[in-house]
């Protein structure tokens, strides 16, 4: 049963991340009936660290603290991605796990992990923008950048932000149930579950500058997302054959013809949920989707979520 927290912090920790740690399991909600952590705040280099938001925090508590804990969690920090880690921290979290404690990082935290191997062979989750930059410098580890958080064994990492709020229930759900999750998410004002994963919240702008023998193909493609197009049709546009079109369109945009507008169409439908209260068949329509049941299907298998709960997320709980 999970009794025990800590929290370990290095310079330039984010204030926010630390404090959805702390919000979760450092606070007394004994008088709601809910369970209270033997919990603590420790520090892996001194009594004093600078956040990256300009103050400073002070803790009484030191490495020693994560040997008696049941979970160790690593908030996310100013230049955790391309720093080097006091070798005692990566120690001490190697040694947490062989004895059985769990280990949760929230957005770049997970570096940290990485760094002391716990996550070799794992899957794991990190904020999209630094996805490929854990991924160059440890290609041993299973990286998902479109998940808000997984729970690998006793390894549990989270995306940005929010996201360590729902890794951070996600785990009290799992020890205590969904009552006392669902119970803390209350008091928190924040959903116990959150749909879909990050894939709804990146921004994949256009790669135009690579683009140069099918950008003007690409202009027009874009201001016809509503018209069924064939890769013949688009091959006679860029007046060349459509085997010699595809071959450059892969080259130039690094996908096929499909998958571009297939994005695209997604891209504007985001827009148009976000931006007006179009009903949802209409904006099939417009993105070239035809029909409600097929702009659903599309959205769900690109972001992971339903057009709805995108909207309700973007546009606000006036468009429930």
């Amino acid at each position: 049963m999970l009794e025990n927290v800590a929290v370990v912090l290095l310079d330039g920790v984010h204030p926010f991340e630390l404090g959805v740690v702390c919000e979760v399991f450092g606070l007394d909600r004994s008088d709601e009936g809910l369970p209270v952590y033997d919990f603590a705040v420790a520090s892996a280099e001194g009594p004093t660290l600078s956040t990256h938001a300009g103050f400073s925090v002070s803790t009484e508590h030191g490495l020693e603290r994560l040997e008696t804990a049941d979970l160790i969690a690593v908030p996310a920090g100013q230049t955790y991605t391309d720093r080097e880690y006091p070798p005692e921290l990566l120690d001490a979290l190697r040694r947490a796990v062989e004895r059985g404690a769990r280990v949760l990082s929230v957005c770049s935290g997970v570096f940290v992990l990485a760094a002391a191997g716990l996550l070799d062979g794992r899957r794991c989750a990190v904020h999209w923008r630094h996805a490929d930059e854990l991924a160059r410098r440890y290609p041993q580890v299973q990286v998902e950048p479109d998940v808000l958080y997984v729970d690998a064994g006793p390894v549990i990492t989270s995306a940005g932000t929010a996201a360590g709020i729902d890794a951070c229930l996600h785990l009290v759900r799992e020890e205590h149930g969904p009552e006392v999750a669902n119970a803390i998410a209350r008091r928190m004002v924040v959903p116990p579950h959150r749909d879909g994963g990050q894939a709804q919240y990146i921004e994949r702008p256009l790669p135009r500058s690579r683009c140069d023998t099918v950008g003007e193909v690409l202009v027009w493609m874009e201001r016809h997302l509503d018209e069924e197009v064939t890769v013949e049709q688009l091959a006679e546009r860029a007046h060349m054959s459509p085997r010699t079109f595809a071959r450059r369109f892969q080259q130039e945009t690094g996908t096929t013809p499909y998958r571009w507008i297939l994005r695209q169409r997604v891209l504007l439908a985001q827009q148009l949920l976000e931006a007006t209260d179009e009903t949802m068949d209409a904006i099939a329509w417009r993105t070239g989707f035809g029909n409600s049941a097929a702009l659903r299907h599309q959205f769900v298998r690109s972001l992971g979520t339903t057009p709805q709960a995108y909207r309700r997320t973007f546009k606000g709980p006036e468009a429930a």
